[in-house]
């Protein structure tokens, strides 16, 4: 999942979470503001009626105080200004059959549905009522008494919770858009890094990054340039000690090919002499014929394993690319493998592009792959056809393509995986050389491909 859309999720879970926190502390607000306004209303009818009970002790002196309250106009509409929607306020004591006087409770709020009405009393508990004197300084003038209407209160705390949530669902959306855009905006740059690091795979190690303006991105940014100049460094330093190595080895090959030729070839020409001399002088003198025989045989032994140091003196001399040019040295390859045996499979050799002006090194390169190749598909595959491809590209990324496939099957990954001294050979010639190495399925066999740049 993107990072952008992680922030965005964990963004809407807290601000769902602050909704859910609003909307309860609402419904507590809104259900408790009721207590508020009985307590309000109570107040204001006692202070009323307060100055009320002092006006009629003054005027009707001869009146026992307990007989001036109420009064038949206290019930007017002023009185009833002073009473908050859904309250309903008595005299205490109560004259016989004397209703309360309540506010306005019709209209009030919006229908709550059921299971509002029946959850908020359960947990916010009932509203309890409200008594004031009306004289802190006469007892005997009575009280007044606030009873809220719970029906009225619970409609004011879900029409304030509507209210409330319409309000912070604009908020929310508000808050969710511009924050995400905010977000994306920040971490815009973060493509730029990930672009990089995959130009950086693939090789392209000098990857320059734009400055940007967070101090944490341009700290990364700055951290994934230095990886990048430290990685080109390294890949410098393995190529470097990667050429000299094959240097070396090549050098051993052709001091070995030198031994080889010069002792072994020699000795096993003497020994090839000697058996001709046994062969000729015991067919002469008439001695016993199983001499000759075996001398026959010894000759026979000794062709054999000259051809087969010819062989090996072939792979360990000088390259021929050296000698005679690339393209004549892969065709020169292709022709010997076909010589050999009439019953090894077909070889189609196809060359593309100028191969006159490619360097020593890298048609020497070239030219080790396209043999050890071409040797791994004979030796160790049934393969029926095998095609070496040879392909110049010019252009910008001037490159040389060696592709080399078979028909033989085989498990490309395992391949891939193998550490046999052919692919580990092939392997530093192309780290050596900084190219590419590829090995893929193709036409029911393998197809072994490496990419080797050209010096400008």
């Amino acid at each position: 999942m993107r990072l952008v859309l992680q922030l965005v999720a964990r963004l809407l879970l807290i601000v769902a979470l602050c909704l859910g926190a609003a909307t309860v502390w609402a419904t507590f607000d809104a259900y408790r503001s009721v207590d508020r306004a009985t307590a309000a209303s109570a107040q204001r009818v006692a202070h009323a009626l307060q100055a009320l009970y002092w006006q009629e002790l003054l005027l009707r002196s001869s009146r026992a105080r307990e007989h001036l309250l109420p009064v038949p106009d206290w019930r007017t509409l002023d009185m009833m200004k002073l009473i908050s929607p859904g309250v309903c306020v008595e005299f205490q004591p109560a004259a016989a059959f004397e209703k309360p006087l309540c506010g306005q409770s019709q209209g009030i709020g919006k229908t709550p549905p059921r299971w509002f009405a029946s959850i908020v009393p359960t947990f916010l508990g009932s509203h309890a009522e409200v008594v004031r004197p009306v004289s802190p300084r006469a007892a005997a003038a009575g009280a007044v008494v606030a009873t809220p209407d719970a029906a009225a209160a619970i409609s004011l705390a879900w029409e304030y919770i509507l209210n409330v949530i319409d309000v912070a669902l604009l908020m929310a959306v508000a808050i969710a858009l511009l924050a995400s855009i905010a977000i994306a905006h920040a971490l815009a740059p973060a493509r730029t890094i990930v672009t990089a690091l995959q130009r950086m795979a693939r090789g392209h190690y000098r990857t320059k990054l734009p400055r940007f303006r967070s101090m944490e991105l341009a700290m990364i940014g700055g951290a994934v340039s230095q990886l990048g100049g430290r990685l080109e460094e390294a890949t410098e330093q393995r190529a470097a000690l990667t050429r000299r190595l094959i240097e070396i080895r090549d050098d051993e090959r052709r001091a070995l090919a030198r031994e080889l030729h010069d002792e072994f070839g020699q000795n096993l020409s003497a020994i090839l002499a000697f058996a001709d001399t046994i062969e000729t002088a015991s067919a002469k003198e008439g001695k016993d014929i199983g001499i000759a025989q075996d001398a026959r045989m010894i000759s026979q032994a000794t062709h054999h394993l000259m051809a087969s140091l010819r062989d090996a003196l072939k792979r360990l001399r000088n390259p021929l690319p050296e000698e005679l040019g690339l393209e004549a040295s892969l065709v020169n390859l292709v022709d010997s493998w076909r010589s050999q045996s009439t019953a090894r499979p077909t070889i189609q050799l196809d060359l593309r592009g100028d191969l006159t002006d490619i360097s020593d090194a890298a048609a020497t390169t070239a030219y080790r792959i396209a043999q050890e190749c071409l040797t791994n598909a004979l030796r160790h595959s049934s393969a029926r056809e095998i095609s070496l491809c040879v392909e110049r590209r010019v252009g910008e990324d001037d490159a040389l393509l060696i592709r080399v496939e078979d028909d033989g099957g085989g498990d490309a990954t395992r391949v891939a995986r193998s550490a046999g001294f052919g692919l580990t050979g092939i392997r530093e010639r192309v780290a050596a050389a900084g190219g590419s190495l590829s090995i893929l399925p193709a036409r029911g066999g393998l197809s072994v491909a490496a990419t080797i740049p050209l010096a400008a």
